[in-house]
């Protein structure tokens, strides 16, 4: 059982993988095609695991993050890249290190969440975003592995993430349910998939991005 999950998974993400890669380097029509369909069933999703007045929030954030998603893909591509990859790292180092490793659990918010796990976020985040970062050294001018204040931003990205995570977590705690939908399979709902990404772009938007 766990291995088939494994496997659906495995092969989940690289059909995601792939036709993100498709989209975002296809024309702008497809891409925005793309986008209104993602923020339709966010938000059709984001039914399943809420009501009432943290329905309303949830909808309003959800227009939001999306909002600076698309803004800061049309201003800086390399920064919406970025951080991308650092919430495919933080995803990908939790997802390893707390299978592999395991040990305590985080909280009861997640039962699935380990303290290795959030090691393994923070790590897995630096190094796909240093491998990135050296790559595009010369036009990424506010993280520079240099100094150690790009160490810094990448770990309060990453946890940003995973906060982002254990939010989503939460509600579906609190409405009984194990995935935000089924869309996905391995992974359930696009929700489930998106959490980290919805959390990381309005935090850099407010704090980096529009100073």
């Amino acid at each position: 059982m766990i291995r088939s999950n494994f496997i659906k998974r495995f092969l989940s993400s690289i059909a995601l993988i792939i036709i993100l890669y498709f989209v975002l380097n296809s024309n702008s029509s497809l891409f925005f095609i793309f986008f209104i369909l993602t923020l339709i069933i966010s938000i059709i999703e984001l039914k399943n695991i809420s009501s009432g007045l943290f329905f309303v929030i949830g909808i309003l954030f959800i227009l939001f993050s999306f909002f600076t998603i698309f803004q800061i893909k049309i201003v800086n591509i390399e920064i919406f890249y970025l951080l991308l990859i650092i919430v495919i790292g933080t995803d990908i180092g939790g997802y390893l290190f707390g299978k592999i490793i395991g040990g305590p659990k985080l909280t009861k918010i997640s039962p699935s969440k380990t303290f290795s796990g959030v090691a393994g976020s923070l790590i897995m985040s630096q190094v796909f975003t240093f491998i990135y970062i050296k790559s595009y050294q010369n036009s990424l001018t506010d993280f520079n592995y240099d100094n150690y204040s790009t160490v810094i931003k990448i770990l309060i990205l990453s946890i940003v993430s995973q906060f982002g995570d254990l939010t989503i977590s939460y509600f579906k705690r609190l409405s009984n349910v194990k995935d935000t939908g089924k869309i996905i399979p391995g992974h359930g709902g696009l929700l489930d998939r998106i959490d980290g990404l919805i959390f990381i772009f309005p935090f850099y938007y407010l704090i980096f991005f529009i100073q």
